[in-house]
């Protein structure tokens, strides 16, 4: 029997078959398996998952962690929002989504966490990861130390964008309790991850995931990803009445058909969470050795440049503040009031003291203290020669200056957190302003009422002092971000 022969004219036919199939049916659809995990945020236990702990490609959901990571690191001290960074030429050559930055440029730290957090931008997070730890492979370090401390058990960083790199990979597991730590260890950022427009420096920029922010009630972030061996991922949290839901999703298919199955996964959550359950934050990260920073830069302060590396021992938050002991046999600097007069007699200190209770007490200024330390010392008098004639009584007042603020004026704050209800923030303004009274007294104590909650604030500051109140606060363990002018 002789074996058909197919038609050279069929093999073309099934040739083009074959190419049309690779055009119609998207990259993503085969390279990005689907994962999905719903949590009550309240209480962290799960409500649905769906290879939850399959280990994938994370795309920009990575960014959560290397957010979390400034967040903590401003807290701690190593770094500010008002920081100057100078991009590297790796920051400037990331592909996009990016703000583009060029490299050398000096940009605020504030304005590339917005960038990051809100347009997702890739050179944005490497100037972070560069800014706080030097390196890309110092601060991926750092990613994987604070990631088995959160329990993001199958979680391996490479990067600080997200981009596809072999071995960079995580879990729709991992990456809700990654978002639900942001929302509960940095409530006072957490409102990044909900505008749809943010200002980062160099231009406005909007928010990748504002489709599903404007359609679903009660929306409030977190994070997108994609890239196309992950597909379309993220990581969404709402809030409606008492109830929180978070929901991860990895390998949409596309935005559109991504943000339809969180919708879903959304509302699955709303139906089956208790609507009261016991709010149970979770831990705060506890890091076992040692963690890296950047070391002291070798230029003003104020700028960051990616040098090399140190290691510190974390040792908490500063407990106590002595005050600083004199130097061996050195004297302890007494203000005098310098007089060049003869001896006073009773008379003249009668219309002193006349002259002194007849003037208006000035204002009260920050150098309360020191003005009353120079006012319990006696004046000492300059011995004058017998033979002199006398003069008029000239007295030489010693003037104290203050550093003469450079920030515009008091126009700037600080937030000391957001609150469920306008009772529970101002309460919070009251404390916190009894606790630190030397550097929030005379500001102005106002609630903002917000979507999501009610803002502490203190506004009616000079930078200097808004500054300095954050410090203080922070070393109380109280949460505290400035707030700038307008």
């Amino acid at each position: 029997m002789k074996a058909r022969r197919v038609p050279l004219a069929r093999f073309g036919l099934f040739f083009a078959a074959a190419i049309w199939l690779l055009v119609i049916v998207p990259l993503s659809a085969i390279a990005a398996p689907y994962a999905a995990y719903v949590m009550d945020a309240r209480t962290g236990k799960v409500i649905h998952s769906r290879n939850a702990d399959t280990r994938l490609h994370p795309a920009s959901l990575t960014k959560m962690m290397t957010l979390y990571i400034a967040f903590e690191a401003i807290k701690r001290g190593e770094i500010s929002l008002d920081t100057k960074v100078t991009i590297s030429k790796k920051a400037a050559a990331e592909p996009p989504s990016k703000l583009g930055l060029r490299a050398g440029q000096r940009i605020a730290l504030r304005y590339l966490i917005r960038g990051a957090a809100v347009k997702s931008a890739n050179d944005a997070a490497t100037a972070i990861g560069e800014a706080i730890s030097g390196t890309e492979a110092r601060f991926a370090r750092r990613m994987n130390r604070t990631a088995k401390a959160l329990g993001m058990t199958r979680t391996t960083f490479k990067n600080m964008h997200g981009l596809t790199e072999a071995g960079h990979l995580s879990t729709a597991r991992d990456m809700s309790i990654m978002g639900r730590h942001l929302l509960y260890d940095f409530p006072q950022y957490y409102n990044l991850f909900s505008r749809i427009t943010a200002d980062a420096g160099v231009r406005k920029v909007s928010h990748t995931n504002r489709r599903f922010l404007n359609s679903y009630k009660g929306a409030d972030g977190i994070k997108t990803g994609y890239t196309r061996a992950a597909g379309f991922n993220l990581t969404a949290s709402a809030e409606r009445g008492s109830e929180r839901i978070i929901v991860t999703v990895f390998g949409g298919k596309s935005t559109t058909s991504r943000n339809a199955e969180v919708t879903k996964l959304m509302d699955l959550g709303f139906r089956r969470a208790p609507s009261r359950a016991p709010l149970r934050k979770p831990a705060k990260p506890v890091y076992a050795g040692v963690e890296t920073a950047p070391s002291k830069p070798s230029v003003n302060p104020g700028s960051v440049k990616g040098g090399a590396g140190k290691t510190i021992r974390l040792v908490g938050a500063v407990k106590t503040s002595k005050r600083p002991q004199l130097r061996p046999r050195a004297a302890a600097p007494v203000l005098v009031a310098a007089v060049e007069t003869q001896p006073v007699s009773n008379a003249d200190i009668t219309a002193a003291l006349k002259e002194a209770v007849a003037t208006p007490a000035p204002a009260p200024t920050p150098q309360v203290t020191l003005a009353a330390a120079s006012a319990s010392v006696r004046p000492a008098l300059r011995p004058r020669s017998a033979t002199k004639t006398t003069r008029k009584k000239r007295v030489i007042e010693q003037e104290i200056v203050t550093r003469v603020s450079t920030s515009g004026g008091r126009h700037w704050g600080v937030n000391v957190g957001r609150y469920p209800s306008r009772f529970a923030a101002e309460k919070v303004l009251l404390k916190t302003a009894l606790a630190e009274m030397s550097t929030l007294d005379g500001s102005l104590r106002k609630v903002i009422r917000r979507p999501q909650g009610f803002d502490a604030n203190f506004l009616g500051m000079s930078r200097e002092t808004a500054d300095l109140a954050c410090r203080r606060l922070a070393a109380r363990n109280v949460s505290c971000f400035m707030i700038g002018p307008g």
